[in-house]
C-alpha cells in the first residue's frame, strides 16, 4: 500500500484524511498523465459516483483538477462502481473515476481510479499520483484557451450499462417475487428497474438515498433488514448490495443468509455441471470458510486462495485463467462477463441459476455447512508494529495450536482503514468468542490500540 492509495483507492474520512484538495490534485495529476500518453490529443475520463453528501464536492474537485489540466471528464452521476469498469472498457476511456467508500458510513468517501483495461490503477501510476500530491513532481503546466478541458454529461454511460446487464440472463424472470435492498446507494439507480424488466415482481428497501443514509442499517453489511423483509413478504430470495454496489449478499426463500462463500458454492456448481468451470477451479480469498472448500471437496472442485480484497482475486483469475471468483463479503467476479466485481450481476447469476434449476435458493446451497466464525476489528495506532509485536505473534500461535484441524485463526491489516482484523473459526460461536477476544486482549495490553 502507498501513503495514500490503499487496496481499494484512496479512502478516509471527507475533508479530514481524504480533502477535497486531495480531490483536485488527483485530477489534475490524471488529466496531465494521460495527456501525455496521448501525445497532443485531448484525454477523456469519466467520472461517477455514490449517494455520499460529500461525492458531488469530490466530483466537482475533480473535474476542475481534470479540465485544469486539458483534459475532458464524463460525468456518469450515481451510478454503480461497475458501471464505470464497463463504460472505461466498453467506451475506449483513458481512465474512470469511482467517488466512493463502498460499504463504510456516509462521511468516509474514497476516489478509486480504473484504468484503459477496466480494473484498477496500476501501482506506478498510483505511486506517482501521490509523488504530485507530496509536492515531489515539479509543478503541472494549466492548459489555456482552447486546450482547457470540457464537461460532458454522460449519462448515456449508465444506460448502456444498463443494457449490458440485460443481456446476462437467459430467461425471463417471471412469477418470482424478489426483495432488494440497495443501501440508499448506488444500486438504487439501477436494480429495480433492470429486475422488473426482466419479469421478477420485485419489492425494494433502502431506496430513497438522502446524502447521509447510505449503508445505514441497510444494504449488504446489515442484511438482518432484507432478512425481515424476505420472511415478512413471502419472496423467493432476496439481494442485498452495498454502497457502490459492487457486492452482493443473497437471503433465501427461509430468510437464511447467503453470502459470497454460499455465492461461489452455487455459481461453481452450476458451472461445472454445464462444462463451463474453466479449470474446475474457483478462487477464494484466506477469509472464505472451512465449511465452503469441504463442499468443494464433495463437489470435486478444485479452489485456490489468495489475499484479502478482490484486486488479488482478478490477477489470480487473469494470469492462471479461472472465470470464477470472489470474497466472503460478497465480491464476486465473473470473469467472461466483467473486469471486477459486480453486486447486480451477481444476484442476476444467482436467478440464473434459480431458474435453470428450478430449485429453491436454500436447497441449492444446502451442502455447506458454514463453520462458526468471528471477526472483531480493533483500531491500531500502526497496523504493522501490531501486527508483528511478539506478544501477539505468540498468543496468535497459541490460539492455533489449540484449534488444530476443527478451526483457524486469521490476523490481518486492513487495506482500507487503521485497524488490525482478528478471526477466528471453530467448531462453536463459545470457542470464536473466547479465541478473538484473547488475541484482541494482548493487542490491548501491549498499547497497540488507538
Amino acid at each position: 500500500m502507498g501513503k495514500y492509495f490503499g487496496t481499494d483507492g484512496f479512502r478516509g474520512e471527507a475533508n479530514v484524511v481524504l480533502t477535497v484538495e486531495h480531490a483536485y490534485k488527483v485530477g489534475r495529476y490524471l488529466g496531465y498523465y494521460y495527456g501525455q500518453k496521448k501525445k497532443g490529443d485531448r484525454a477523456r475520463i469519466v467520472i461517477g459516483k455514490d449517494t455520499r453528501r460529500s461525492s458531488y464536492m469530490f466530483e466537482y474537485a475533480l473535474v476542475s483538477g481534470i479540465t485544469a489540466s486539458g483534459a475532458d471528464a464524463y460525468l456518469m452521476h450515481v451510478t454503480p462502481t461497475p458501471s464505470i469498469s464497463y463504460i472505461v472498457k466498453s467506451d475506449e476511456f483513458d481512465c474512470g473515476i469511482m467517488i466512493s467508500a463502498s460499504h463504510n458510513p456516509y462521511y468516509d468517501n474514497g476516489i478509486k481510479v480504473i484504468n484503459g483495461k477496466g480494473f484498477k490503477l496500476e501501482k506506478e501510476v498510483e505511486d506517482l499520483i501521490e509523488d504530485y500530491i507530496d509536492g515531489k513532481i515539479p509543478e503541472i503546466p494549466f492548459a489555456t484557451r482552447e486546450n482547457i478541458g470540457r464537461t460532458v454529461d454522460y449519462f448515456m454511460g449508465r444506460n448502456r450499462y444498463i443494457a449490458y446487464l440485460m443481456t446476462m440472463p437467459t430467461r425471463a424472470f417471471k412469477n418470482m417475487r424478489v426483495g432488494l435492498d440497495c443501501a440508499n446507494g448506488a444500486s438504487s439507480t439501477v436494480a429495480k428497474g433492470l429486475f422488473e424488466a426482466l419479469g421478477a415482481e420485485t419489492l425494494v428497501i433502502n431506496n430513497k438515498p438522502d446524502g447521509t443514509n447510505i449503508n445505514a442499517d441497510c444494504g449488504s453489511t446489515h442484511i438482518e433488514a432484507l432478512q425481515k423483509f424476505v420472511i415478512e413478504n413471502h419472496l423467493d430470495v432476496g439481494f442485498a448490495y452495498d454502497g457502490d454496489a459492487d457486492r452482493c449478499i443473497a437471503v433465501d426463500d427461509k430468510g437464511e443468509v447467503c453470502d459470497g462463500d454460499k455465492i461461489l458454492y452455487l455459481c461453481g456448481v452450476y458451472l461445472k455441471e454445464y462444462g463451463r468451470l474453466k479449470e474446475n477451479t474457483v478462487v477464494t480469498t484466506v477469509m472464505s470458510n472451512m465449511g465452503l472448500y469441504k463442499a468443494f471437496d464433495e463437489a470435486g472442485i478444485n479452489y485456490v486462495q489468495t489475499a484479502v480484497g478482490d484486486k488479488y482475486v482478478y490477477e489470480n483469475m487473469s494470469v492462471n485463467g479461472y472465470i470464477l471468483g470472489g470474497e466472503q463479503s460478497g465480491h464476486i467476479i465473473f470473469m467472461e462477463d466483467a473486469d471486477t466485481g459486480d453486486g447486480v450481476l451477481t444476484s442476476l447469476k444467482i436467478m440464473e441459476v434459480m431458474m435453470k434449476q428450478k430449485e429453491k435458493l436454500s436447497d441449492l446451497v444446502k451442502p455447506v455447512r458454514i463453520y462458526p466464525q468471528l471477526l472483531k476489528n480493533i483500531r491500531v495506532a500502526d497496523k504493522k508494529e501490531a501486527k508483528e509485536d511478539p506478544d501477539v505473534c505468540a498468543v496468535v500461535k497459541e490460539v492455533q495450536e489449540a484449534l488444530g484441524k476443527d478451526g483457524r485463526i486469521l490476523i490481518r491489516e486492513s487495506g482500507t482503514e487503521p485497524v488490525i482484523r482478528v478471526m477466528v473459526e471453530a467448531e462453536t460461536d463459545a470457542l470464536c468468542k473466547l479465541y478473538v477476544d484473547k488475541v484482541i486482549d494482548v493487542i490491548r495490553a501491549k498499547g497497540h490500540e488507538a
